[in-house]
């Protein structure tokens, strides 16, 4: 496979995983800063298994990594998930802008 073509086939993924408004909350709550499951779980509304799903997802997909912190796991952007100026996602084949709310 050219490296054109694994380098689309690479951002086909990440957008197919993005395409869930779920989880592009999850990571617009991360651009600010590390969250825990349960607090991300407030903010949300979400059902605790739902969110576990999700994480799952963003996990597998390199976009958040996770630490145990005693029994709780806090969530923060992978380290090769970069956040620019803007507070937009470099995805590396495209910039993610979220919608500001005023």
């Amino acid at each position: 496979m050219k490296n054109s073509t694994k380098k689309q086939v690479d951002c086909v993924e990440k957008l197919k995983v993005l395409g869930d408004e779920t989880r592009l909350a999850v990571l617009e709550l991360l651009m600010n800063s590390p969250r825990y499951v349960g607090e991300m779980n407030a903010i949300l509304g979400l059902e605790q298994s739902l969110l576990s799903h999700h994480l799952q997802v963003l996990r597998q997909a390199k976009f958040v990594v996770q630490e145990r912190d005693g029994k709780a796991v806090l969530y923060r952007l992978a380290p090769e998930v970069e956040v620019t100026a803007s507070k937009a996602l470099n995805l590396g084949c495209c910039v993610l802008c979220f919608q500001q709310n005023f």
